[in-house]
């Protein structure tokens, strides 16, 4: 306490901080940048593990061998879909009550704000099919999902018949202690969503659907099934669900298990499993798939059908048979066991899954990085912005220090002007035009989409990204003209100005609570901001190389961020965009993201808008502070 009380200590201390901030914030950020790196390397990087004891063997005998059953059905369904142009309801509550299922079925419909391009659709109407198979050892208090997407332009066929043939197996057996759920949606992740809240009796989106005539118990796994051919070459898991969420590491290892059991060969964000961990090879192999998982997660965007559960808490993935690779060839009767399996092993949980890992990465599907691990990465970032905030508030203290509190005689140096002073009326401007700028950027694309396609020859959704880009534009002329120096005060020529240290004190602050509160709930998302923001936050000034300050800001804005993590999402995936190819994508980005934010209630949207946009614009008006 005495180094803070004294006085020529604390400057002293003070003057240690000043000379050393520089190379601290640079060591900072590159250890930051290196420790992530160094995640899909060993021994960062540990191998999977079950956890949980009820599914910790494989001592099941699978028994599913309606292969042929299966392809029949899947040419039954796409004949009866072609026929009808839409699901066939009817063919499939029949098929379903053939096999022994309490059958029903659910209607909904939901008007999207704006048109999805993506899809052709705005008005949206449909019906969800769904088996209960009863389980016959024990009350209706707990249950099992398999879920089949459908949408309109998908072929999801095979999934549909393995799923018909599976329920039929499940049937003659006596062994189910939870209740089966054979789900069959419509328009993909809408009928999803449709279904999943009036299950749970709650509306979250919006949706307008019908109630719903049969339940079972509560939900403690599910698993989406997505096919594109019979024959399977590769199962992919995918992970990433709504607003970053992921599910429970030990039903991602189950899967993994039950496929090593039956010789299926799976991969993670489409790539194969690195083989030589003592070579470079592997672990560069892992940086390109943790890369991929990273980027994903960031999006906020449920990758399957598996993403809505997950805001219910119940654990779920998607498999997604892949037609690949070549050189392995696997039927139905495969993937048929390895359901079986996972669905033999659920039906052993007491309790729901808990005992593994929520926050993980994944540079392999055999490995991952616990939050204890991967989190340090982000630490180090954010503490470049705390070292700068540190050292504003020094400069700020020191400034305001008259001649005596320096420890020296007042006859020693003639007495100082006064000094300017902080000013905090100047700094209210900019914060309300920042956040006003920012709400506009949130509210106004979706309202007015409809004033600018009368006055403008574009459709509803070219409108709301338009209305976005010239938001996004317009907030760059404003907030640097919003403040003025008051004309009470005496101006030093010798003290610094502290209105625009105050005002980056401020920004540098907001961006660092707002970022720690994203890596807290989605690491990827947070990490991928603050590698590109926090460079520009900590070097902007309105003195210095002002071009290579603004370039640099416009660089790592969020929009440009987006833009950069496309293109590198692409290279990732080996289909590299030319620069007309990534910026149809990143206008199509857009109107995914807006529109997901008001279907799904995806977080990405109203972040970028309401938080980091405006904290961007504060540094924006640093750089041209008068």
């Amino acid at each position: 306490m005495g180094l803070l009380s004294d006085p020529v200590r604390r400057r002293a201390l003070a003057r240690l901080v000043l000379r050393l901030n520089a190379p601290l914030c640079v060591l900072s950020y590159v250890a930051g940048i290196a420790w992530f790196l160094a995640l899909a390397f060993p021994p960062l990087t540990q191998r999977t593990y079950m956890s949980e004891n009820a599914m910790g063997s494989t001592m099941v005998e699978e028994q599913f061998a309606a292969g042929d059953r299966a392809r029949s059905l899947a040419r039954d369904f796409t004949a009866h879909r072609r026929k009808s142009g839409a699901l066939p309801v009817a063919w499939l509550e029949r098929t379903m009550r053939s096999v022994g299922l309490e059958v029903y079925t659910q209607s909904f419909s939901r008007k999207l704000p704006f048109p999805d391009e993506t899809h052709e659709r705005y008005m949206v109407s449909g019906i969800n099919v769904y088996g209960i198979l009863r389980a016959p050892r024990a009350a209706s208090t707990e249950s099992l999902v398999l879920t089949v997407p459908c949408g309109p332009d998908s072929t999801n066929s095979q999934a549909v018949g393995l799923m018909l043939a599976l329920a039929a197996h499940f049937r003659g057996q006596i062994y189910w202690a939870k209740d089966i759920i054979f789900l069959v949606t419509e328009h993909d992740l809408l009928g999803t969503e449709a279904w999943l809240e009036a299950y749970h009796d709650v509306n979250v989106t919006g949706m307008q659907s019908s109630p719903l005539q049969g339940r079972a118990g509560a939900i403690q796994a599910a698993v989406a099934l997505e096919l594109s051919s019979d024959v399977v070459t590769s199962l992919d898991v995918v992970v990433e669900g709504l607003n970053g969420q992921l599910p429970n590491l030990d039903l991602l290892n189950l899967f993994q298990t039950f496929c090593q059991k039956g010789g299926l060969l799976c991969t993670l964000q489409g790539k194969l499993q690195p083989q030589d961990w003592t070579s470079i090879d592997g672990p560069l192999q892992s940086v390109q798939t943790l890369l991929l998982m990273v980027l994903q997660q960031a999006s906020g965007r449920p990758h399957g059908a598996h993403g809505l559960f997950l805001r219910y808490r119940v654990e779920a993935l998607t498999l997604r048979g892949i037609n690949s690779f070549r050189q392995y060839k696997y039927d139905l009767v495969a993937v048929g066991k390895a359901l079986e399996g996972m669905f033999r092993k659920l039906n052993h949980l007491l309790e729901r899954l808990h005992q593994s890992f929520f926050f993980y990465l994944l540079p392999a599907l055999s490995r991952f990085v616990s939050i204890g691990l991967y989190m340090p990465a982000a630490g180090f970032l954010l503490l470049v912005l705390g070292l700068k905030a540190l050292e504003l508030w020094m400069q700020l203290h020191e400034a305001g220090v008259g001649p005596e509190e320096a420890g020296k005689t007042p006859g020693s140096s003639p007495p100082h002007p006064p000094t300017q002073g902080v000013g905090l009326a100047s700094l209210v401007a900019p914060l309300l035009v920042s956040q006003a700028m920012g709400l506009a950027l949130y509210v106004l694309p979706v309202l007015g989409q409809h004033v600018a396609t009368q006055h403008f020859p574009v459709a509803e959704a070219e409108a709301v990204v338009l209305t976005l880009l010239a938001i996004y534009a317009a907030g760059l002329a404003l907030p640097h003209n919003t403040h003025r120096p008051l004309p009470c005060r005496v101006v030093s020529t010798q003290a610094p100005d502290k209105g625009w240290m105050a005002l980056k004190l401020v920004a540098l602050i907001y961006l660092a609570l707002q970022l720690a509160c994203i890596t807290l709930t989605n690491f990827s998302l947070g990490f991928l901001l603050a590698a590109s923001m926090v460079p520009a936050a900590a070097v902007t000034k309105p003195s210095g190389p002002r071009p290579l300050y603004t370039a640099l800001l416009v660089l790592t804005s969020p929009a440009a961020t987006l833009l950069g993590s496309l293109f590198l999402w692409r290279e990732l995936q080996e289909a590299p965009l030319s620069l007309a190819e990534g910026w149809q994508l990143f206008l199509a980005a857009l109107a995914q993201g807006v529109l997901e934010h008001h279907t799904y209630g995806s977080l990405l949207f109203p972040l970028l808008a309401l938080g980091l946009y405006p904290c961007w614009l504060l540094f924006w008006n640093v750089l041209f502070w008068k």
